[in-house]
């Protein structure tokens, strides 16, 4: 059954993936194709851990998720990853936009994550 679940978890990276693909076109969906970036990645954490069989923990933060599969999995550029993490609440809400560290995402760091 977990990797029924995990497969599940999987689909919805792909789309998220779709999404990316289909935005990034538009430079003014930047902040949108990035948060998708950030689901692809949280589904795809959770989609290992539930496959490791594993409870998955209502969190959203990358790094949190991370720990419980670093030893299964490594990240090559965290640099990334930090600043796709900082956009699960700030690329939703409109006013918390102008609060990312080195302001919005750019097109070239949505195209990264892929």
């Amino acid at each position: 059954m977990a990797s029924q679940i995990a497969k599940e978890w999987l689909k919805a990276v792909y789309l998220d993936i779709q999404a990316i693909e289909y935005l990034l076109g538009n430079e003014h969906l930047t902040p949108i194709a990035s948060f998708h970036a950030q689901q692809a990645i949280e589904k795809s954490f959770k989609a290992l851990i539930e496959y490791k069989r594993q409870n998955i923990p209502k969190k959203h933060n990358l790094f949190a998720l991370y720990s419980l599969i670093e030893n299964d999995i490594k990240i090559e550029d965290e640099k990334t990853m930090f600043k796709i993490n900082e956009l699960y609440m700030d690329a939703r809400y409109p006013g918390d936009l102008g609060l990312l560290p080195d302001g919005k995402p750019s097109l070239e760091d949505a195209k990264r994550v892929l």
